[in-house]
């Protein structure tokens, strides 16, 4: 005869399934193991970023010479830079118009590139690492050497202008074109942003430029209405992107001025002129007041941005 067994039975006395002998751990000791990993990133954050710059948002109001202890000034060194530094606004000045010239110039670029490079089936990764490498390459010291070599009084890009009767002379002792040395170095660093490019528009559905062409549209047409629409998250992306870095731009214009920010103070950027404030004129207190103004300003383009975005950046399955 087959036996047969009682219910199980809970606690309260009803019946319920049989327990597996394995209790579910309290949700503190879960967390527990993914805080050990993520402590190292947390040590790091807080010792090299958070106290960093709240040591930086004090020392803002301070006079500190990195030799002295820091003596409490109050907001003076954001009124000496406002209202009594003609070199502070002349650097503001300089970055501005660097920014405005050399964002749209690269971002232009790269698109350009990364179009011609989706169309192409042969040996596209030998071309997308080549057009990446100088953006590996850009931004070391000696890639900035070579550069200010080039336009240099006797340099190659004077000397081959000079062949087809364009005489400008080295360029690097020019006030009116030592900044677009500069601007120049940072547009031959379109890789990143090409290969962002190239992969955003390889995303874009064939089908788009298919009925596109059935309606008579050519390619220009094509790049208009269809392309750049459907890429406009991606540019706003590298936007975005190149915006912030080119306001921190330095190393190029360190190397170009022999960091001087001549001539004329036309290659004195901001994070350049910050370094001169704080490290060559032992002013502190000044340069981590201009730090924390280049950082509020950096923000508040960047939310410029954003909220211009919604005027012309489109996002698949938007209605609208």
């Amino acid at each position: 005869m087959a036996t047969t067994h009682p219910p199980l039975t809970t606690s309260t006395g009803r019946e319920g399934p049989a327990r597996t002998g394995r209790t579910k751990r309290p949700r503190r000791e879960r967390q527990g193991p993914a805080y050990v990993f993520l402590s190292p990133w947390i040590i790091g954050v807080v010792a090299l970023t958070l106290v960093p710059m709240a040591v930086s948002l004090y020392l803002s109001f301070t006079d500190y010479d990195l030799f002295d202890a820091p003596h409490w000034v109050g907001l003076r060194n954001y009124t000496d830079m406002f209202l009594h530094d003609p070199r502070y606004w002349r650097s503001v000045g300089t970055t501005l118009l660097y920014v405005v010239v050399a964002v749209p110039l690269k971002l232009a670029l790269a698109l350009a590139v990364a179009v011609l490079l989706k169309n192409i089936r042969t040996g596209q990764g030998f071309y997308r690492s080549a057009f990446y490498a100088p953006s590996l390459l850009g931004a070391s010291m000696s890639i900035a050497l070579v550069w200010r070599a080039l336009y240099n009084d006797g340099g190659t890009v004077p000397d081959v202008l000079g062949h087809l009767g364009i005489h400008t002379g080295g360029w690097v002792a020019d006030p009116d074109l030592a900044w677009l040395v500069v601007a120049l170095l940072t547009v031959w660093q379109f890789g990143a942003p090409m290969v962002i490019f190239l992969a955003g528009l390889q995303q874009i559905p064939s089908d788009l430029y298919e009925a596109a062409a059935l309606d008579g549209a050519g390619r220009w047409r094509q790049f208009r209405s269809v392309t750049l629409p459907m890429l406009s998250p991606v540019l706003f992306f590298n936007l975005v992107l190149e915006t912030i870095q080119s306001f921190q731009v330095f190393t190029p214009a360190f190397v170009v001025s022999s960091g001087k920010g001549g001539p004329a103070d036309s290659t004195m950027f901001y994070t350049l002129y910050l370094y001169d404030r704080g490290f060559s004129a032992s002013h502190m207190g000044y340069a981590s007041a201009m730090a924390w103004i280049l950082l509020l300003a950096i923000g508040a383009v960047t939310l410029v941005l954003f909220k211009t975005s919604k005027a012309w950046v489109f996002y698949a399955g938007e209605e609208g």
